[in-house]
C-alpha cells in the first residue's frame, strides 16, 4: 500500500518534481507544479503527524535493510510536528509566490526559482525526517545550496552579497556539522541516530566525543542563527524575494532548531555532563543577549523587512532558551514556539511582500499612512505585530506563557524578566511601524491599492492561525508537550 511508503514519498515527490520544473521551463507550469506537490507534503505530513500521535514512533527502512544496517527514516512526535510546520509554510507561501515572483524575479528565472523552492523544501524535510546523521547533513546542504540560489534572485543587486555571506557563513557551519558527526562515527561506527544514543554511553569518557559534541553545537548554532553567529541573517532576509523571506523565514532556522533538539536530546541523551554546562552555562546568556540586544537593534531599523529579521534572531533566543531549561515545561516552551513563530514571522513577511509590490519598498517613511491605503494589509501586520509582542489571544503569548513557567520553575527569576523586558522591546518597533501607517499622513500624490486576493489569502491564512492557535493549543501545545516528554524521557501517569 502507498500509505506505507508515506515517509519516503514525503522527500521523493518534492525531489523528482524539482528538475521537472526546469524542463517544463514554462512559469505557469512550473508553478502549478510545485504547488500540487507542496499540498500533496501538506498532506503526508498531516497523515504522518496523525499515525505517530495514534500509534508512536514510525520507521521505515529502505530497501529491506533493517536499521541500522540500513538508512531508516524515523517519525516520532517532535519531527512529524517539524514537518508540519515546514509543508504548511510551503503550501501558503506558493499560492502567494505566483504573484509576488512576477513582481520580483525576472520572468527568464522563475523555473529556476521554483525547482531551487522545491530543492529547499526536500531539503528541510529530508534534514527533519531522516534518522541517519550523514543523511541529515546531506539534505542540510541540499537546502542550503538552493536556499544561496533562491536569496540571489532578489532584483537589489545587495541580494548577490548577501547570498555569498550565507554561502560563506553556512559552509562553515555545515563543515562543523560533518566533522561532528565523523568524530561520533569513528568512535561507534554508527550514523543511525537511535544506535548513536545507545552506543555513546559506552564511549562517555572519550574526548573524541566531548570534541564531536562541540563541533555540532557549534555548527547548528551558526546554522540557526544564534547571536553572535546571526550576522548572515538580516541581509539575507533584506535582500531575497518577498516569498523567499517569507519560506525560509517561518521554516530554515526551526529546523537548525530542530537538529540541536535531535543530537542535544537524542543522540546524547545519556548522562552526558557537557550538554548541561551548555545550555544552561553558555546557550542560556546567549539566548538572553538575543532576546535583548536585537530586540533593541530592531527598534532602530528604518527598513521593516531587516527590522523583522533582527526580530527572528531575538525569537530564535526565545526557542534556545526554552531547550536550555532541560525541564518538560521548558523544552515544550521552545517546541512550542518553533510552531507559533513560523505562523507569525511567516505571515508578517508575506505581507510585507503586498506592500512590497504596490509601493516598491518596505523603507518605513515610504509606509506612511498606510493603514488608509492598504487596510486589509496593514491590519494582518498589527495583529502578527501583536503576536510577536506575545498579547494574550495570539499564539506569542502561549509560548511566552510557558517560557516564563520554566524559568519560574527553576527559580530563574531574572531571565523570566528578560523574557518580558524583550516582549516590551517588542511593543517598541512594533508600534513605529503602527504609528507610521495609521497616525502619519501619506505622502502628497501618494496611491496604492489594496494588494490582490493570491497574496491577501495566504497572508491572512497564516496570520488568521496563530490568532487561533493563541485560542485553541489542543494541536499546538498538545503535540509539543508530547515531543517535550520523548525527549526527555519523561513517562506521564495515566
Amino acid at each position: 500500500m502507498i500509505s506505507a511508503h508515506l515517509p519516503a514519498l514525503q522527500v521523493v515527490v518534492p525531489l523528482i518534481a524539482a528538475p521537472l520544473c526546469v524542463i517544463l521551463h514554462r512559469g505557469t507550469w512550473t508553478w502549478l507544479l510545485a504547488l500540487l506537490v507542496s499540498w500533496a507534503s501538506l498532506a503526508i505530513s498531516v497523515v504522518l503527524l496523525g499515525r505517530v500521535l495514534d500509534d508512536g514512533t514510525l520507521s521505515y527502512a529502505f530497501g529491506g535493510w533493517e536499521p541500522p544496517w540500513g538508512i531508516e527514516y524515523r517519525v516520532d512526535a517532535l519531527n512529524a510536528y517539524v514537518l508540519l510546520i515546514v509543508s504548511v509554510i510551503g503550501a501558503v507561501v506558493l499560492p502567494f509566490a505566483r504573484r509576488s515572483a512576477l513582481e520580483e524575479i525576472p520572468e527568464s528565472q522563475h523555473s529556476l526559482f521554483y525547482a531551487s523552492f522545491l530543492l529547499c523544501l526536500t531539503g528541510l524535510l529530508g534534514v527533519t525526517i531522516t534518522g541517519d546523521a550523514f543523511n541529515l547533513f546531506v539534505f542540510l546542504e541540499i537546502s542550503s545550496l538552493s536556499s544561496y540560489v533562491l536569496i540571489s534572485l532578489g532584483r537589489d543587486r545587495r541580494a548577490l552579497h548577501a547570498a555569498f555571506q550565507y554561502l560563506i557563513l553556512g559552509t562553515i557551519g555545515a563543515t562543523f556539522i560533518v566533522i561532528g558527526i565523523g568524530l561520533l562515527y569513528m568512535v561507534t561506527g554508527t550514523l543511525n541516530l537511535a544506535d548513536l544514543a545507545a552506543r555513546l554511553p559506552y564511549v562517555d569518557d572519550s574526548r573524541t566525543v566531548l570534541v564531536s559534541f562541540a563541533f555540532i553545537t557549534v555548527g547548528a548554532t551558526l546554522k540557526l542563527a544564534l547571536f553572535p553567529l546571526h550576522f548572515w541573517l538580516p541581509n539575507a532576509y533584506a535582500f531575497a524575494p518577498s516569498a523567499v523571506t517569507a519560506f525560509l523565514a517561518a521554516t530554515a532556522t526551526k529546523v537548525g532548531i530542530y537538529i540541536l533538539l535531535r543530537f542535544f536530546f537524542t543522540v546524547y541523551s545519556f548522562d552526558f555532563p557537557l550538554k548541561s554546562i551548555t545550555l544552561q552555562g553558555m546557550l542560556m546568556p546567549l539566548s538572553v543577549i538575543a532576546i535583548l540586544v536585537a530586540s533593541t537593534v530592531a527598534i532602530f531599523e528604518t527598513n521593516v523587512k531587516r527590522m523583522l529579521a533582527y526580530s527572528s534572531v531575538a525569537q530564535i533566543g526565545y526557542m534556545v532558551l526554552g531547550l536550555s531549561f532541560i525541564s518538560v515545561t521548558g523544552v515544550t516552551a521552545g517546541i512550542l514556539h518553533l510552531f507559533n513563530h513560523a505562523l507569525m514571522k511567516g505571515g508578517l513577511f508575506l505581507a510585507l511582500g503586498c506592500v512590497f509590490l504596490r509601493l516598491g519598498s518596505v523603507e518605513l517613511d515610504r509606509l506612511r499612512g498606510l493603514g488608509r491605503r492598504m487596510p486589509l494589509t496593514t491590519f494582518a501586520f498589527v495583529l502578527g505585530g501583536l503576536g510577536l509582542i506575545g498579547v494574550p489571544l495570539t499564539a506569542g503569548f502561549v509560548s511566552k506563557w510557558y517560557l516564563v513557567l520554566g524559568a519560574l520553575e527553576g527559580g530563574r527569576w531574572l531571565v523570566a524578566l528578560a523574557v518580558l523586558l524583550g516582549s516590551l522591546l517588542a511593543l517598541v518597533y512594533v508600534w513605529r511601524v503602527v504609528e507610521v501607517a495609521y497616525l502619519q499622513a501619506p505622502p502628497d500624490g501618494a496611491e496604492a491599492e489594496e494588494a490582490p486576493l493570491s497574496m491577501l489569502i495566504p497572508t491572512w491564512v497564516l496570520i488568521g492561525a496563530s490568532l487561533y492557535f493563541g485560542l485553541e493549543t489542543s494541536l499546538s501545545l498538545g503535540v509539543a508537550q508530547t515531543a517535550a516528554e520523548l525527549l526527555l524521557d519523561v513517562r506521564t501517569t495515566p
